[in-house]
Parts: structure tokens; sequence; C-alpha cells
């Protein structure tokens, strides 16, 4: 669908205010194009004074005429001040509810999409769509809309006058108008490809500025901050360079038109000044034709700039609706848990590949009872993690059934599913704020108290009040103030404080020292009772205990059962535990 429709169907939520809006400009345009009838009346006063058209209404003194025009001229003005404002402060009220309407909309719609799209996708091409075109499309409805109302307004009301007064030189002087159209036309079909570029330039420039704030420790730690400067200098360097493009052509559109504006107004200062000096036209009226022509013609020229928002606005507005019509893969169920799940979870002959033909899980199947431990290891890309993805539905598997309590997660709404999955992730993401906000991350509804007995269960509660400001320092992005350590108990403080049924573990202990993997422990220990726990090992010696370990080996389970009775088998977890502990 063409941009423009898209955007006119999007604002249908704001037609009430969109109609006042136009109604404002309309009328501030007609009390604006009055000043030069005005004009035409004052000089008919003075020319014909007794016998200017005036006197027809009773007015015969010239010095009353001119009173009752200056009144006029007042109203007139001021009305015209009035509207400006209304339209002006109308517009611009429209522009920010859409580009809000626009960006929560899309923002909601990106968080919604599938976990593979984000894959593929740079987090600073998303920004600059949820940001940079959002903010074209408000300066366009900032400026634009309220132009091309006002344009149209000029043309309909200068043309009825002018064929009022003079058909001859109004087939003349609107001769112009049909070159400026085409004008305009022909050059929105160049600008379009240009402006379409330029948005481009802008998402790769933010690309390479987020990756590079969020990657500044490492551009440091290598001494590539030359390196980094030319590589962000060579993208502005295109940006400008596309921009410049766009904007050559943009440019010559104004002084084109100026010169078929001249050709207007000359023809009315020739035609209409021999029929006036025949007497075929008032000197009034030829006033009102001259001024009214300078305002007919003049205010065209700003086509340019409003053609020239207009193909920025549709540019960016093509990129808002590509993502907002990205499609949703994995749909979300209708149901919510009958009952507490309570932790039961079940695999049923599940299969899963993320490209065709290469399969990560093959047709494996396991139980896990309430309150147990399920330990999953294995060789790198053996599918451990994808396990979690699907259990999370971040994925959907090809084949089989997963359930939980009794019910598939396919018919589970994504709140009902993911309230009773807390989830500690290798990679631990913490967010700029405090300790407290952090935890609370969970559910933002728990008492301070909660909070708390969360962080003290996963052993954070020292150092947490050894911080500056105890529970509100703020951590900094991503967690950056904290110690890798520190990090990883605060992720797990902030899953325990979920009230969750399932508690999963995803190789959390692989990159933390020994003594916040011994906290962990501990902090297993506490709630292996209360919770159904999913670890994801690297380290054999944190599974020790667990109910029930699976070898994943080529996306198949190759080993099942406890520590000692999988030792005793001498295959590959066997294999594993001797690589590691040398025993």
């Amino acid at each position: 669908m063409n941009p423009l429709k898209q955007v006119l169907n999007y604002t249908r939520t704001l037609k009430k205010q969109i109609y006042w809006a136009s109604a404002y400009s309309f009328i501030n345009k007609v009390f604006d194009l009055l000043p030069p009838v005005l004009i035409g009346v004052a000089v008919e006063i003075v020319v014909k004074k007794e016998n200017s058209f005036l006197s027809d209404y009773g007015l015969v003194d010239p010095f009353h005429q001119l009173l009752v025009l200056s009144l006029l001229t007042l109203i007139v003005w001021g009305s015209e001040s009035l509207f400006e404002y209304l339209a002006n402060v109308k517009w611009r009220n429209i522009a920010q509810d859409l580009q809000h309407l626009l960006r929560v909309d899309t923002y909601s719609h990106v968080q919604n999409l599938d976990l593979s799209y984000f894959e593929d996708k740079n987090s600073g091409q998303l920004i600059s769509v949820i940001s940079d075109d959002v903010n074209q499309l408000e300066r366009f409805l900032n400026e634009g809309a309220n132009t091309i109302i006002q344009v149209a307004t000029t043309v309909v009301f200068i043309g009825a006058v002018f064929i009022y007064s003079s058909p001859l030189v109004a087939t003349f002087a609107f001769l112009p108008i049909p070159i400026i159209l085409l004008g305009s036309f022909s050059y929105q079909k160049k600008l379009q490809p240009l402006y379409q570029n330029v948005r481009g330039k802008v998402g790769n420039l933010n690309e390479a500025l987020v990756n590079n704030f969020r990657g500044i420790a490492n551009i440091k730690s290598f001494t590539a901050e030359l390196f980094e400067k030319e590589k962000l200098q060579k993208l502005s360097t295109d940006y400008c360079a596309a921009n410049s493009q766009a904007i050559r052509v943009s440019s010559a559109f104004s002084p084109l038109i100026r010169m078929a504006v001249v050709a207007g107004f000359i023809a009315t200062l020739v035609i209409g000044g021999k029929l006036t000096v025949e007497g075929d036209l008032s000197v009034g009226v030829y006033s009102i034709l001259v001024f009214m022509t300078q305002r007919l013609l003049w205010p065209l020229t700003r086509l340019g700039t409003t053609f020239d928002l207009y193909q920025r606005s549709m540019a960016s507005a093509e990129r808002i609706f590509q993502l907002l019509q990205t499609p949703i893969f994995i749909k979300e169920g209708t149901e919510v848990f009958s009952e507490k799940s309570k932790g039961k979870i079940e695999f049923k002959s599940v299969s899963f590949s993320y490209n065709p033909g290469h399969k990560i899980l093959d047709n494996i199947s396991f139980q896990v009872q309430p309150g147990e431990m399920l330990a999953i290891v294995g060789s790198t890309g053996s599918g451990k993690s994808t396990v979690v993805k699907l259990l999370n539905r971040f994925y959907e598997a090809n084949d089989g059934q997963i359930l939980i309590g009794d019910q598939d997660i396919k018919s589970l709404k994504f709140s009902s599913l993911r309230s009773e999955l807390s989830y500690v992730s290798q990679e631990n993401f913490l967010f700029h704020g405090t300790v407290n906000e952090n935890i609370k991350f969970g559910d933002i509804n728990k008492t301070f108290s909660e909070v708390q007995q969360a962080a003290q269960r996963a052993e954070a509660q020292d150092f947490i009040e050894s911080l500056p400001k105890q529970w509100d320092t703020i951590i900094g992005e991503r967690g950056q103030k904290l110690s890798g350590g520190q990090q990883q108990r605060l992720s797990l403080a902030r899953a325990l404080s979920k009230n969750s049924s399932v508690l999963i573990l995803d190789e959390a202990t692989s990159a933390v020292d020994n003594e916040t993997e011994a906290a962990i422990q501990r902090s297993l220990e506490k709630i292996a009772s209360e919770k159904t726990t999913i670890v994801i090992a690297h380290r054999l010696s944190t599974i020790v205990n667990a109910d029930q370990i699976l070898v994943l080996d080529q996306g198949r389970i190759v080993e099942q059962g406890k520590h000692q009775e999988l030792l005793n088998k001498k295959a590959v977890y066997s294999g594993l535990w001797r690589v590691q502990t040398g025993l």
C-alpha cells in the first residue's frame, strides 16, 4: 500500500482533531487573503471619493469610509492572527499525538516479534525507525499539511475573485499553476528514491553508534578508537553524500517555479493594466488583482519545501509501516493455566531446526516432576539452550509437544506461560536503574521486604548493602558498575522475586568466580524443594545432586540418569567428568 494511504488510515483515530485543524487553516488563509481586498477598497476611496462603491451603503464621506475600512482591517488582522495560532497549535498537537501513537505501536509490535527476527536485525536500525523516521513524519505534519490546505484555499479563493472580476486576466494569471503542479509531481518522483537512500544511510549510522557504545570497553582495550572513528567518519560521509544529492535536486525546485510565478504576475500586470487604462476595469479592482496575484503565486513556491518534507516523511513512513507489517509467526494461545502447574514439564518427541535440513533437536522426550532438578549437559552446539528457548516459546518446535502441568504450551497465553518460568541466562542483562528496580523487574508489585528476601536467597544482600547507596545504587547500563559475580547474583535475585514454579539457569555459573558459583549452589539447595529447576550446566560439579541429568549430543538424548548412574556407564557423561576433574 502507498505510504500516504497508510498514514491516512492510521490517522483515523485523530479524524476529529484533523477536521478542526483543517478548518482553522482554511479560515486563517481566508482572513490572510482579505488585506489585498482592503487595499483595493482604499485605492477606490482615494480615487473615486464620494463615488466609491461604499457610498451605495450610505457612507458618502470619504473619511467615514476610511474609518470603517480601518475597523475592518483591525478585525481581519486580529482574526487572521487568532486562527493562525489555533491552526499551529492544533497541527502540532496532531503531529505529537501521531508521533506518540506510531512510536508506541511500532515498539509494541517489535517487542512481540519472534526472537528469530532479531537475529538478522541490528538494534541501531530499529532505533532509527522508531526514533528518526517517526520524527520525520512529525515534521511534515507540523508544517506540510497546513501549507497544502492553505495553498489549496488560496487557489480557490483567489480564483473566484479573478473570475468574478475579469475572466480574461484570470486565464493568463492562472496559466503557471498547471506548470507548477506538474513540476511538483515530477520532482516528487525524483526525490522519492533519493530520500529512501538517505533513510537507509541514517540507519547504518545509528547501527554503528549503538554497537560502538555497547562495545566501548573492547574498543578501548584494543586501542581501536582511531579505527572506529574512521569507520564512523565514512558512514557519516556516506550519509552526507546521500543527503547532498537529495538537497541538490530539491533545491532546484523553487527557482524553477519562481520563473513560472513571474510569468503569471506579468500577465496580470500587463493585461489588467491595459483593461484599466481602457476603462474596462476599475483602478480599485486592478489593485486587488495585482496584490492577489502576488498572494496566489508566491505561496506556490513553498511547495518546494513542502514536497521536500513530504518525500522525507514518506520515505520514513515506508520504513515504519514495513516494520509494523512484519509478520509474527509464533501465535499466542488463548488459555491460561487452569491451576498452578507446580512445575511439571514434559517434552514429547520434540524436534527443532533453525534452518531447514539441519536439526538442532531430534526427537527428544523427557519428564520433570514438580520440585525436581533437571540438568542438561553436552558439548557446544548439542542443543542445550534450545530446549529452554522452546520451553519459553521463543521458538516453535517443528514436531512434537511440550507440556507444562497437563497443558500444551501452544494453547497458553504468553503471559500465563512465562509467569511460570524464571530465567537466568549466561549473558546477564541488567537495566540502567537501581538495584531495587532491577530485582523488582521480575514482579514490579513486590514490596521492599520481598525484594530483600529474594536478594537474601540469592546471597546478594551482603554485597548490595556494601554499595554506596545500597538498594538505591544506580548500577549503570547492563550493570557495568558491578562485577560479573555480582551481576549474576542480582540476576538470580530477580528470577527468585518472580512467583514462578520453574527456575531455569542457562549456564549461569560458566563464567563466574568460585565464590559466586558456591553462592548459587547454596541458593539452589534452599529452593530445591520449592521450584522445579532446570540447569544447563557447563561445570558438572554444580549438578551432582540433580534428580535427573540429560546428556545431549547432536540434538539427541544419548544418556539419561543420575550423576552416579551415568558415571557407572563409563560413556559420554563419564568422559566429560574425567576431562573436568581429572578423575
